[in-house]
């Protein structure tokens, strides 16, 4: 579940942050200054907002940059700025500056959802697309449709970042492509909802599943015990989360009853580590976006073996996704491999038919 900190009545900008916003800072804003084309207004809050160039402050405090004051006593006659949450000036950095005086940031319900696989590279897929300035996206998962069902639309709004018009509002939970009720709801909240789906062999996937479940839990149970019925790899346990995951085209099957294909777009795991920017470059066609993430975003981090990013939305040095991506996976017999590979090879065939594209998995 999404924890949002309480905003401060005093917000820090640190030096990482103004780098993002191409070398600015806020200043208060005087509706006496002639260039309008550099300001932004907030009716809703009447938060006046002037855009200065760095090289003409006089500050010399390097660690951070401190925005306080207190609100106009007119509606209509802005003369400082009053405070800005730590979302809403996150939201400047990304939308040029929002240099449309009277352009009003607030919160959607998503146009666009990532709704699984788990442990395919949901995660990979959102901090990528992220680097696009018309994309925001929740930062956690908000488990709204599979879990907080019940608190409503106002709540879930609540936990989606701040927007202006034009921009794309995304979240990203996973366990939603799995989840029965879910197709239903989504639907019932917006049939026009794009689906993206990162889905990767289902027998690696597994694996990774599995290890990151281990790394918790130091007296779990070898792979080959769990995945098997009785230890004995003539039947496999479909009841086991891992394994049962896998198998895609029972789950598709349940959202095609409530989307059209034409509305989900399915991410290759295996090509999103090897070739980002191919499909990067596929999820900006699919939600009508430029071409703005190419492959000048991204290197290869051959230690990981894992694509990390040359650029940021707050980063000017190079950033990996977090330890645990790309970690090392424990030895599993072979022979209990090929059993799941033909186990799964039936499903993925009628995956294959299903989204009109062959995954070519073993």
């Amino acid at each position: 579940m999404c924890l949002k900190k309480n905003a401060s009545r005093q917000l820090l900008i640190s030096t990482n942050l103004l780098e993002v916003v191409a070398n600015v800072t806020i200043a208060p804003y005087s509706n006496n200054n002639n260039n309008n084309n550099d300001s932004f207004i907030n009716t809703n809050s009447h938060i006046g907002v002037h855009i200065v160039p760095l090289s003409s402050t006089n500050s010399t405090n390097n660690s951070a940059t401190t925005i306080s004051s207190s609100s106009s006593n007119s509606s209509t006659s802005i003369n400082s700025i009053t405070t800005i949450s730590a979302h809403v000036l996150e939201a400047f950095a990304k939308y040029r500056l929002l240099r449309q005086p009277g352009s009003r940031p607030s919160r959607h319900l998503p146009d666009t959802l990532i709704i699984g696989v788990k442990k395919s590279g949901t995660r990979a897929l959102l901090e990528f697309i992220r680097l696009h300035p018309d994309v925001r996206a929740a930062g956690c998962e908000v488990h709204f449709f599979d879990r907080h069902y019940q608190r409503g639309l106002h709540w879930y709004r609540h936990h989606m970042p701040y927007t202006i018009e034009g921009q794309i509002t995304m979240e990203k939970t996973p366990s939603y492509f799995v989840t029965k009720d879910v197709p239903h709801r989504v639907h019932k909240m917006n049939a026009s909802t794009k689906l993206l789906v990162v889905v990767r062999d289902p027998v690696t996937r597994a694996i990774s599943d599995y290890t990151q479940a281990a790394s918790k839990k130091s007296d779990m149970k070898h792979f080959e015990e769990l995945a098997f019925v009785n230890g004995s790899y003539a039947v496999v346990d479909t009841n086991w989360g891992p394994v049962k995951i896998g198998v895609y085209a029972r789950y598709l099957e349940k959202w095609l009853q409530y989307f059209p294909l034409s509305q989900l777009l399915f991410i290759s795991g295996e090509r999103l580590i090897m070739d980002p920017a191919y499909e990067i470059g596929r999820v900006q066609d699919f939600l009508g976006l430029k071409r703005v993430v190419t492959e000048k975003h991204f290197y290869f981090n051959a230690t990981k073996g894992f694509p990390c990013l040359l650029k940021s939305e707050a980063r000017s040095t190079p950033h990996c996704l977090g330890k645990t991506k790309g970690r090392n996976h424990p030895h599993i017999d072979i022979a209990a491999i090929e059993r799941l590979r033909e186990f799964y090879r039936p499903f993925n065939s009628r995956f294959y038919q299903m989204t009109g594209i062959n995954f070519a998995w073993p």
